[in-house]
């Protein structure tokens, strides 16, 4: 017979802040018992502990010389908490403390002393991680580092360290973070004794992550939930997208979608913009013959920027689509220009002035002119499923753009608020395959976050009835995936569920 407690066993993804005082062993009892309180009011005064706190986004695990913190909010709030706490440590001299950061699955228990507690993954591998680290360090995992690197802010602070050797034979991989003011840049003792053997600097992690690397990587993603965090949504699209950077050969038919701009006066309009740009990327997505960069790796850039040539050798693509969007009660007005970013040279431009009632189009087109301008020849499922209209009627494509626009925030709050107008859509139309797609992945995540029976039933629903409409639509395979995911923990359906999408190829 299964052991219940293993039937109630519950994962979940927690974003792990380990924290140890070097040397606390060797310290006077006093000198421990201040240290400890010194550095418990330098934890607790940081404004990542008291909004997850606020929250009820945060657990805590004492350790005896230091302790853990398990935020529930995104996978950069440890991140964020550590440079906290390591700027206030730089008033405190006389505290070494060393600082290990990992998000993977975890799980609330009840100890012996019948009190609540922490364990998982998630925790000894953050655990391990830290271990690895002398006075000062804050040391990532190599899987949180390589999900921080998407974003231009983090990049530079981030030192590949490689493999390290911890207890029992274990070995991982960590990366050092730093910056001029805070952290240690100095190459922990126990990599330098490995590098003694076999010497290899410390590299930046955006100049290691090959394309190779990042097609081996998505694999690893969906099976090990260490890296299921806030931007979840997207953890399955955003890493087999990226360019192969450091090939000096870049695709012809290579294309990046910057942010469109928002041009209505009304500013409660620019989710439409967001819809718009998303809607276009997806068909373009669809083209097998083109090469399309991620929405994730795009979003970070403004609309219309005069950087061009500079952005797309980041992106590694050889043309970029830019545009915007302008919306004023039924009135739709849509400008977009495709660019060959190394000679500025315009192969493509248009505007659309369209009703709302007929904009379901205009999506299809600017993808249609931007393969024709490419020269990227469509099969003929290709056109078809271009030329397709989610939906018939306009208020419920409003409500879905709604809902697609707040599934690209970066706080998981802000995702989860996606809900709300897709139960819309497809209210207004039972119909609307793609909009019960995403419905399910917002429920998915919602779940993940807060595993009610609820919320699993309503994930399950929504994908079913994504299913029963559209089964062989790649949106419907994918959210198939976020929900094997999320819910099911099904890691390997999830893996076969992602790869037949073909949304990120």
């Amino acid at each position: 017979m299964a052991d219940p407690q293993t039937q109630d066993l519950r994962l979940e993804i927690g974003h792990v802040l380990f924290i140890d005082i070097v040397g606390y062993i060797k310290l006077l009892i006093t000198e421990q018992s201040e240290q400890m309180q010194r550095l418990r009011e330098i934890v607790r005064g940081t404004e990542q502990f008291r909004l997850a706190k606020s929250e009820g986004k945060l657990l805590g695990l004492p350790t005896g010389d230091g302790g853990a913190l398990v935020f529930r909010t995104s996978p950069d709030a440890p991140v964020l908490c550590a440079l906290e706490i390591s700027k206030e440590l730089k008033k405190h001299p006389e505290l070494r403390v060393r600082m290990g950061i990992h998000s993977g699955p975890v799980n609330e228990i009840t100890d012996l002393n019948e009190q609540a507690n922490i364990a998982g993954a998630g925790i000894n591998v953050a655990q391990r991680i830290m271990d690895c680290g002398d006075a000062g360090h804050i040391l990532l995992s190599k899987h949180v580092a390589d999900d921080l690197e998407q974003y231009p802010r983090w990049r530079s602070h981030l030192h590949d360290l490689g493999e390290c050797e911890v207890k029992h034979g274990v070995r991982v991989n960590a990366v050092n973070l730093y910056t001029d003011e805070v952290g240690n840049s100095e190459v922990p003792e126990k990599f330098r004794q490995t590098k003694a053997t076999q010497p290899a600097p410390a590299i930046p992690v955006s100049d290691m992550m090959t394309g190779r690397r990042l097609r081996a990587l998505i694999a690893a993603l969906i099976i090990v939930a260490a890296l299921a965090g806030a931007g979840g949504f997207y953890i399955f699209s955003h890493w087999s997208s990226r360019p192969r950077l450091g090939s000096t050969a870049i695709p012809e038919k290579s294309i990046a979608v910057l942010p469109f701009d928002n041009l209505s006066r009304d500013p409660d309009n620019a989710y439409f913009a967001v819809g718009i740009q998303d809607e276009i990327l997806t068909r373009l997505a669809k083209i097998a013959s083109l090469k399309v960069i991620s929405r994730n790796s795009t979003q970070q850039y403004a609309a219309r920027p005069n950087n061009l040539p500079d952005i797309a050798r980041q992106l590694g693509v050889a043309n970029i689509l830019e545009g915007s969007v302008q919306k004023a009660g039924d009135q739709v007005h849509i400008n977009a220009q495709l660019v060959r970013a190394a000679t500025d040279e315009h192969l493509w431009a248009e505007s659309y002035d369209r009703k709302l009632e007929n904009i379901f189009g205009v999506e299809a087109e600017v993808a249609a002119a931007v393969a024709d301008a490419l020269k990227a020849k469509l099969s003929g499922a290709e056109q078809t499923a271009l030329e397709q209209k989610p939906t018939n009627k306009p208020e419920a494509y409003d409500a879905y753009l709604r809902g697609i626009a707040l599934l690209r925030e970066d706080v998981h709050l802000l995702r989860l608020k996606a809900i709300q107008p897709l139960e819309e859509a497809v209210r207004l139309d039972p119909n609307f395959a793609i909009a019960w797609a995403m419905l399910s992945r917002a429920n998915s995540e919602a779940y993940n976050s807060r595993a009610t029976a609820d919320r699993r039933a309503a994930a399950q629903a929504a994908l079913d009835n994504a299913v029963r409409l559209k089964s062989d639509a790649p949106e419907v395979r994918l959210a198939q995936a976020f929900y094997e995911f999320w819910v099911s923990r099904d890691y390997e359906g999830a893996r076969r569920s992602f790869l037949t999408s073909k949304l990120a190829e």
